[in-house]
């Protein structure tokens, strides 16, 4: 994150909506889902490129991700869904997203198409900035030499961004995912350089958490996003321009057993009618698991108790 500098984001959906810069552009692609320490050094990288050539600088990516249509039967769970991604670019880019449908056209594309197309013709590329592991192309099949290659016969830089080590392993978003999955929280905030960001639009429950004295808000998530294991968990939460602390429950309701998994906040000190908003919610410290009471008044023990540990943690 820049710390103390005034980035400005701009966002643009679809290739048919973008104009196009003076020549001088900047640009790294990917899927960079998580925007985890390894992408940043990347966008460092994109920003001093672009101060030093005097242009704009560019970073594009995919919706959805790749792997829903290249491996439709086993596409990861996400780290950051778009919104969520956006978001983040805004602390980390200054510059401009450009967010490519992927679809079936487009993956099908050889690594010299792809680059010639998109890269050349439509952005005017003066300089590409990728991470080491970059593959590109209808089935991955253009490698970082083929990249050399294309960009001496295209006539643009290329700059190979070393990665992020830790533990003599690089950081990347499939790590994250399985330390997420070992319910390692902090170990994958770490690498992410940032809170896990998990949000949705808030939506109606079943009014329980009203009725006990701790209302919540059920936030409609995406079936596509990673969730922390099952549990409570101490939280932030954003809501429009304002920040709040909270609890937050992911799991399956057993007061309400024909429910789905949720994901549930209780927002502290907060006491206003946000149906139909969208909250940004950071999982914080995990506090305890899922666990089945024998009636509401035990529940609400329990709840008292879990705040007070919350509480303690945010002192």
């Amino acid at each position: 994150m820049c710390q103390g500098v005034e980035l400005s984001l701009e966002l643009i959906r679809g290739i048919e909506n973008f104009e196009g810069f003076d020549g001088r552009t900047v640009a790294t692609i990917g899927t960079f889902d998580g925007l985890h320490l390894g992408h940043q050094a990347i966008l460092h990288q994109l920003k001093t490129a672009a101060e030093r050539k005097q242009g704009r600088a560019l970073a594009i990516t995919f919706e959805p991700h790749p792997r829903v249509l290249v491996t439709p039967d086993s596409p990861p769970l996400l780290l950051t869904c778009l919104n969520e991604k956006a978001r983040l670019f805004e602390n980390y880019l200054d510059g401009t997203l450009l967010i490519l449908n992927f679809t079936r056209e487009l993956m099908n594309l050889t690594a010299e198409e792809f680059t010639r197309t998109y890269l050349v013709e439509r952005i005017n590329l003066a300089k590409l900035i990728v991470g080491y592991d970059h593959a590109f192309g209808k089935g991955r099949s253009g490698t970082i030499n083929d990249l050399m290659n294309l960009s001496r016969k295209y006539s643009f830089e290329l700059e190979i961004v070393d990665p992020v080590i830790v533990n003599g392993r690089p950081i990347s978003s499939t790590r994250i995912r399985h330390l997420l999955a070992e319910n390692n929280l902090p170990r994958a905030i770490e690498f992410l350089g940032h809170p896990y960001p998990l949000s949705g639009k808030v939506i109606g429950g079943i009014g329980l958490g009203k009725k006990i004295g701790f209302p919540t808000a059920n936030i409609e998530y995406s079936q596509r996003k990673l969730l922390p294991t099952d549990g409570v968990y101490s939280c932030s939460v954003e809501l429009k321009e304002n920040k709040y602390d909270g609890m937050m429950f992911i799991g399956k309701n057993h007061f309400n057993p024909a429910e789905a998994k949720s994901v549930e906040i209780n927002i502290f000190d907060f006491d206003e009618n946000i149906y139909g908003a969208e909250l940004f919610c950071y999982p914080e410290v995990y506090i305890r698991e899922n666990r089945k009471y024998p009636n509401t008044d035990a529940l609400v023990e329990q709840i008292k108790l879990d705040k007070k540990k919350i509480l303690m943690t945010k002192k």
